[in-house]
């Protein structure tokens, strides 16, 4: 049922932006997928429908925060076999307590060392081997037919989120983005595509959302640049090279396509994946590296792939205008760009001030909610209408 590439699947729970990545980064280096949420309702909704094998509570959480989702997770028929690790950032010893009565198996501090929590998490998972093995063995089975059933019935709705050249102002490309469709009891796309990896379906499922994208693209335009996600999954699996005639069908331009490489902690085959990246650049594929200025990873992604196009972390971007650091990595970022003839790219631009402090640091394009919101409806016209206001 597993197959070879699964992994265990931590769900981390923290309104804490900046210390849930932090964690992401060091649970991805070790092997473990991940999936996020920020509040109560959206935990106990992934915790109640996917196959998760730990829930790491943090404390920062709007409505009833960590204790409580503690105590609804483990009163619940539906979640009560999933292990909980409460992570207090402070009265470590007081969260233990409450947290025992209330059910949690673990508590540990934010500052724990890496070795020790993973010594923890694994500690929790032996205890409970074989407690709750039918519980989680009825829920995989379940999963795995639902992905299935989006897969062979195409149950995958494509969004699109246009890219804009800063100067002069004009539309550059467009973002795939795909969501599952409604009826479906995996209700969002970071579950889809964690689920999809976690099984060994992640190839058939993201080449089905690419084919999908494609065919409402090819039938408006051939002009725009298209942005797909990929991963390392899709490149390393054998059926890769077959790929490029998801575009060639479609007749859509090789030199338009522009694959962004993503989650570049789970690459297993380096040589492998990079001489694959290689062969699709011949061909005239272009490479787009995501989430520089988020840390080290990103940098020395760079010097690997030598991609065409970067785009700036999302992150980095917030609040840009407040922040005197977060200026001075992007003046270095741009820089590099600059002088490395690679178009870089501003993600998650929300607000005026925002807009006006990364056209003012000579970013190349744009990407965000304050020029146009991911859609489903791929209205060009639209989207072209827009540069008429930023002329």
């Amino acid at each position: 049922m597993v197959g070879p590439k699964a992994k265990r699947q931590i769900l981390l729970v923290d309104g804490d932006v900046y210390a849930v990545k932090n964690l992401i980064h060091v649970l991805e280096e070790h092997g473990f997928d991940t999936l996020t949420a920020t509040s109560a309702q959206g935990t106990i909704q992934k915790a109640e429908s996917l196959d998760i094998d730990m829930i790491l509570l943090g404390e920062h959480l709007p409505e009833q925060g960590s204790l409580g989702v503690c105590q609804r997770l483990k009163s619940s028929r539906k979640t009560e076999h999933i292990p909980v690790i409460l992570i207090a950032a402070h009265s470590e010893t007081d969260m233990r307590i409450k947290g025992y009565h209330l059910g949690a198996d673990d508590c540990v501090g934010r500052e724990c060392e890496k070795e020790e929590l993973f010594a923890r998490m694994e500690a929790i998972w032996r205890r409970g081997n074989g407690t709750f093995k039918g519980l989680r063995e009825e829920r995989q089975r379940k999963v795995v037919q639902e992905l299935t059933r989006i897969i062979d019935e195409g149950l995958i709705q494509p969004h699109f989120q246009p890219i804009y050249f800063l100067k002069p102002f004009r539309l550059f490309g467009l973002e795939v983005l795909s969501r599952p469709m409604e009826g479906t009891f995996i209700t969002n796309a970071e579950e889809l595509f964690k689920s999809a990896i976690k099984y060994d379906l992640y190839y058939p499922l993201e080449t089905l959302c690419w084919q999908k994208a494609v065919d409402i693209v090819s039938s408006k335009t051939r002009n725009e640049h298209l942005f797909f996600n990929c991963s390392p999954y899709i490149v390393e699996n054998s059926k890769f090279p077959f790929v490029k005639s998801i575009f060639e069908k479609s007749q859509i331009p090789f030199n338009k396509v522009v694959l962004e490489i993503t989650e570049r902690s789970s690459i297993t085959e380096y040589g492998l994946f990079y001489e694959r990246l290689n062969q699709y650049r011949e061909q005239g594929f272009s490479f787009a590296v995501d989430d520089v200025g988020g840390g080290y990873a990103s940098l020395e992604s760079i010097v690997a792939t030598k991609p065409e196009i970067v785009k700036i972390d999302a992150h980095i971007v917030r609040n840009l205008h407040q922040d005197s650091v977060k200026r001075s990595i992007i003046k270095f970022i741009v820089a590099f760009c600059k002088e490395n003839e690679i178009i870089s790219i501003a993600e998650g631009v929300e607000t005026k001030e925002e807009f006006d402090a990364v056209t003012s640091l000579e970013v190349d394009a744009v990407q965000g909610y304050y020029l146009f919101r991911p859609t489903h409806e791929l209205n060009l016209h639209a989207m072209r209408d827009l540069c008429v206001s930023f002329v």
